[in-house]
């Protein structure tokens, strides 16, 4: 489980997290929406310590990561996450091989041997064979994004955090993400943490539905309970979305 507690970050005199508060349970697949600039990728760097928040706590598995200061602690609670970045972040000068193990090499002491066998494994558990000697520049966008996901998954996390996973996307490519997520969900069991401004992707793949406005949650619910939310800044951005 992942508990936040009163976490707070300001970047200047901009309060970004603003005594936020969350419990996020193990199964749970979470997502966090609102309009851009309100935080939600502040948030969920804040989880993993990519940013360091100015106060309150963050616990996972009842270990609070917030202010800690021991790297090797910090590490070994990191390798409980896997995180898919935005625009993937895979290694241009590596092929896909290189880029899924990565993670393999330095956060596991697993032999280099195991490694063939991992990446196919990973690989093949997002739809994708025989891929393991190209080039980034040699793949698709939806393939990117899937080697993207494969890398994350390969050190085999507890949680699975997604930064605007379909950001850019058409609806073609959404949809595949879409399904990408729950796949990883009920093969794995993962707990996932979703990062988006696609009201409609979050209701449709939720357990629960967070809303960030003024640096905390006004809202966190299941999708259903979040439609028929009365809290006005829920209803105005189920509005702009096209959400009845």
């Amino acid at each position: 489980m992942i508990e936040v507690k009163n976490l707070c970050k300001a970047f200047g005199e901009r309060h970004i997290l603003d005594g936020m508060s969350v419990k996020i349970q193990e199964g749970d697949l979470f997502s966090v929406i609102g309009p851009s600039g309100t935080g939600k990728s502040t948030f969920i760097k804040c989880l993993i310590r990519l940013l360091d928040p100015d106060s309150g706590e963050i616990l996972v598995d009842g270990e609070d990561i917030a202010s800690t200061k021991d790297e090797f602690r910090l590490a070994r609670i990191r390798r409980k996450f896997g995180y898919l970045f935005q625009e993937g972040a895979l290694f241009d000068s590596m092929n896909v091989f290189e880029n899924v193990s990565f993670g393999l090499k330095y956060l596991t002491d697993i032999p280099k041997s195991e490694y063939p066998r991992i990446v196919r494994e990973k690989l093949a558990l997002v739809g994708l064979k025989d891929v393991e000697k190209l080039k980034p520049s040699e793949l698709s966008g939806g393939m990117k994004k899937r080697v993207a996901l494969a890398r994350s998954i390969a050190v085999e996390p507890k949680y699975i955090l997604y930064d605007e996973p379909t950001t850019g996307l058409d609806p073609v490519m959404t949809g595949m993400v879409r399904d990408m997520i729950t796949d990883m969900r009920d093969k794995l069991g993962v707990t996932s943490v979703v990062v988006t401004h696609d009201l409609k992707l979050a209701l449709n793949i939720s357990s629960r539905v967070a809303m960030m406005y003024g640096g905390r949650f006004v809202e966190c619910s299941a999708p259903e309970d979040f439609k028929k939310s009365a809290n006005p800044e829920v209803q105005e951005f189920m509005r702009i979305s096209g959400i009845k």
